[in-house]
């Protein structure tokens, strides 16, 4: 089937939408399809109709078999339940098959039940499934009660295959709208679902003031990605507050309320893993991954990230915050990246994220001066908020952090030991030179440098504001920008280095909110982002500790990442979990109930337990039924 790891598609769309050429192409890779045709023969005097279904019939290839339901609308589920894994079914589709169930002849029928035996029997099919439904909700209400009852019918049976399904997926015009969840490849896709189109360049705004124009996005393309499906802006990505703005711009202060993930998602998507279909243990401590993903989709199935951005922040620090290092060698780095070279290029080319290199203005010596004015720090966080706009706006579902300035592990530790009282040495990590060798001598100059400036600024407020300005110079602040923009939008960011989580340290006092957006893949064996992990509560995912510079953990995390989380969202539930309702058995004509009763014994849950939890958090029974 085209949709990698899907066992059950739901194809919706309107009238000459596309949709049953879309399903057939989903299944055109199997070597024999079935085909449960669910309308009823054309009248004699229907020759349009009778026109339609010839050209259904001449369009299915000769391995394919056709099956007829329509002489009894329940047969559909008993095929359904019955097919083998190696099948495939094609079902086209249940608008037929609800007129059929409607049809006077099948009457007194009670659709509702059959409609559940229908959802039933896709939840546990076994083989290879794509029905092919209408989608008459966009249409108005009609005006005869035979319409009414239609309309109410098959939304009613569309809602309950939906849900049963693995997948959804709405054609409009010919072009494909994926609803549940957006896939995160696809290995065939038909034509009217090209690829699609690379993300442009946002230029956001911030007030009365023009400001300067963002950085250019890059797209590394070496080596080639394969580029996953965009997905599509949602309002879970809209602006959520009005915020304070002067004729400077956007007013970034302390206590800003932004929004916190949703709270019921993140705890459904874990009891949900319960319930899959897996070998093993499952996810293990990935388990928080899926977590984090639906608390910041606000979903129990989390789709894996599409479209990603990595923002390399480059800004140096001068003074003794820099002891060590090659002059112009960060300067380079930078370069590299904006031609799509590097480590870093390579690695956000190989998850097919794009690349944002963002200059941020150099840092004074913190030993002697303020690393920055009040007036940068200011700019700084506007700016990284609108970078974060940017992303949100041009549909990135995932922001990287990443750091190339010299100085920026000093700068790092200043911060945390101004924020929470850690020792200098403890959090600044070893001095190497380019041969790999380690430079004490330079570990002591910065050491000191980060001693003298916080013994200079010992009687200064110790603010957000005043923490960036003194100490955290201008890849911090604009990273502290960011952070408070996504969270502002509901997009997440993932750590990994000692900027990011500096920065996370500052924004504690914008907007506690932040650091809920947040995900640490490693901690890269850096002191200064251990103790602001610990800090902030956030557990590293892996321990890589790949030394490639800061974000590289990060993207060479996100494959893995992304796996996990297609995993949770496409796995079928556990057979034992899905089988048939079982109950109270009719007595026979002319059988003494009282005696049935005393002899009918109800039978064990197959079950791992009395009950089990349904992907929406209701909790159902072992044989599949919801509870109360």
């Amino acid at each position: 089937m085209s949709v990698d790891g899907w066992n059950t598609v739901l194809v919706l769309g309107g009238i000459r939408s596309g949709k049953s050429e879309f399903a057939e192409s989903l299944v055109a890779d199997a070597p024999t399809v079935r085909y449960l045709a669910t309308a009823a023969d054309a009248s004699a005097d229907d020759a349009e109709w009778a026109a339609r279904l010839a050209a259904h019939r001449a369009r299915r290839p000769e391995t394919w078999s056709t099956e007829e339901t329509a002489a009894d609308p329940r047969r559909l589920a008993d095929v359904i339940a019955a097919a083998e894994p190696n099948e495939t079914l094609l079902v086209d589709d249940l608008g037929g098959w609800v007129t059929v169930l409607l049809d006077p002849a099948h009457q007194p029928a009670d659709d509702t039940a059959t409609i559940a035996e229908l959802a039933a029997a896709v939840r546990s099919c076994a083989a290879r499934l794509v029905l092919v439904s209408p989608e008459v909700g966009l249409s108005l209400v009609p005006t005869t009660p035979l319409g009414r009852a239609f309309t109410d019918a098959l939304g009613a049976a569309n809602r309950a295959v939906a849900d049963a399904c693995d997948a959804v997926v709405l054609v409009v015009a010919g072009q494909p709208a994926w609803l549940k969840p957006t896939p995160a490849r696809a290995a065939s896709v038909p034509a009217q679902a090209g690829p699609a189109p690379a993300e442009p360049a946002v230029n956001g705004t911030a007030g009365a003031a023009e400001p300067a124009a963002l950085p250019e996005v890059l797209t590394p393309a070496v080596p080639p990605p394969a580029a996953p499906p965009a997905e599509p802006a949602t309002p879970w990505a809209a602006p959520t507050m009005a915020l304070p703005m002067v004729a400077t711009g956007l007013v970034i202060q302390p206590g800003m309320e932004l929004p916190m993930p949703d709270e019921y998602a993140g705890p459904q998507a874990i009891e949900r893993l319960a319930t899959l279909d897996v070998p093993g243990a499952g996810l293990g401590a990935l388990e928080r991954v899926v977590g984090f993903a639906a608390a910041t989709q606000g979903t129990p199935t989390p789709a894996p990230w599409g479209s990603v951005r990595v923002l390399l922040l480059h800004g140096d620090h001068a003074g003794g915050a820099s002891a060590g290092t090659v002059a112009g060698e960060s300067a380079r780095r930078a370069r590299q990246a904006r031609a799509g070279e590097g480590a870093l290029a390579r690695l956000a080319a190989e998850s097919g994220a794009s690349l944002q290199v963002v200059a941020a203005p150099a840092a004074a010596p913190m030993e002697d001066e303020p690393a920055l004015s009040g007036e940068q720090v200011e700019a700084a966080l506007r700016e990284g908020w609108r970078l974060a706009e940017q992303a949100a706006d041009a549909g990135v579902r995932l922001l990287v952090l990443a750091a190339c300035g010299a100085g920026t592990e000093a700068a790092a530790a200043a911060v945390l030991a101004a924020t929470a009282g850690a020792e200098p040495p403890a959090v600044l990590g070893r001095v190497l030179t380019d041969a790999g060798e380690i430079d004490d001598a330079a570990w002591m100059r910065r050491c000191a440098a980060v001693r003298d400036a916080l013994h200079r600024t010992r009687r200064s407020p110790r603010g957000a504001k005043d923490v960036l300005a003194e100490l955290g110079g201008g890849d911090i602040a604009i990273a502290t920008g960011v952070l408070l923009g996504a969270t502002a939008r509901r997009v997440p960011v993932m750590l990994d280095g000692p900027v990011g989580l500096a920065a996370g340290m500052v924004s504690r006092d914008l907007a506690g909110q932040a650091r809920h957006w947040c995900l640490l893949a490693d901690h890269g064996g850096d002191p200064a982002a251990r103790l602001a992990a610990d800090v902030l509560g956030l557990t590293p995912l892996l321990d890589v500790r790949l030394d490639l510079g800061e974000g590289a953990n990060a993207l060479a995390a996100l494959p893995l990442l992304r796996s996990v989380l297609a995993l949770a969202a496409t796995l079928p539930t556990h057979p034992s979990l899905t089988a048939g309702a079982f109950g109270r058995q009719e007595p026979e004509p002319g059988e003494d109930e009282e005696e049935d009763e005393r002899e009918f014994v109800e039978p064990e849950p197959a079950g791992p337990g009395p009950t089990t939890t349904e992907p929406d958090g209701q909790p159902v029974d072992p044989s599949g039924r919801r509870a109360g």
